[in-house]
């Protein structure tokens, strides 16, 4: 298979204003034209992460538009605003692959099986979500696993590993979710080097107590 790599974004702020502030005026993102949609590679970044990966997240997990699970098959975990200055601070809004970990809030038990709670491939949304037209910039994080229960509340933390796109407006929910299922095939691929793999057991994540 030949890997063909993905120019990262550059990386320089997006705003100034308070993470949540409302969306200042911006340009439409591009439409995505059929050269893009038949010539994405299905590996993207370098064979180890480079600058500015890893960029690490937290926060407890919040509900977010409800629209993941119901309309785009791809349920979602939503971080709080004040998760998002280190992505603001590093990275342009796209699409972006790495680790996370749910653990449950301090001084509780945990309610979810171990196998929910070890540290997971994920693929994310940073930016507007400019199909939905939201006024606010969000982080939403897919977790490529399949839970038996929801987990709000939940506290996660992510380790961003690398990028695969930028965020495009679509003229159909269905071209969005064939390229949301392209975008968790890329993830998966990509974070299977070894260059990847040894952020499963960064610091940054809880050990697991078995």
């Amino acid at each position: 298979m030949t890997v063909v790599e993905m120019m990262e974004p550059p990386a320089v702020p997006l705003q100034t204003e308070p993470p949540g502030k409302i969306r200042p005026v911006l340009l439409e993102p591009d439409l995505p034209d059929q050269t893009f949609r038949t010539s994405r590679p299905d590996i993207v970044g370098p064979d180890v992460p480079d600058k500015p990966f890893p960029i690490q997240l937290s926060g407890p997990v919040q509900h977010g538009f409800g629209r993941g699970s119901k309309d785009l098959g791809c349920p979602t975990a939503n971080l709080p605003d004040e998760s998002l200055p280190p992505m603001i601070a590093a990275a342009q809004t796209g699409v972006y692959y790495g680790y996370a970990q749910l653990t449950p809030p301090e001084g509780t038990s945990p309610t979810l099986p171990v196998p929910d709670t070890c540290v997971l491939p994920m693929v994310m949304s940073f930016g507007w979500n400019p199909f939905y037209k939201n006024e606010r910039m969000t982080v939403e994080i897919h977790l490529l696993h399949e839970f038996a229960s929801d987990f709000y509340g939940y506290n996660m933390k992510s380790v961003v590993l690398g990028y695969i796109r930028p965020e495009l407006q679509y003229t159909s929910r269905e071209a969005l979710i064939e390229d949301i299922e392209f975008d968790k095939k890329v993830a998966l691929k990509s974070l299977a080097r070894p260059g990847y793999e040894m952020y499963m057991t960064d610091p940054f994540f809880t050990a697991q107590q078995l």
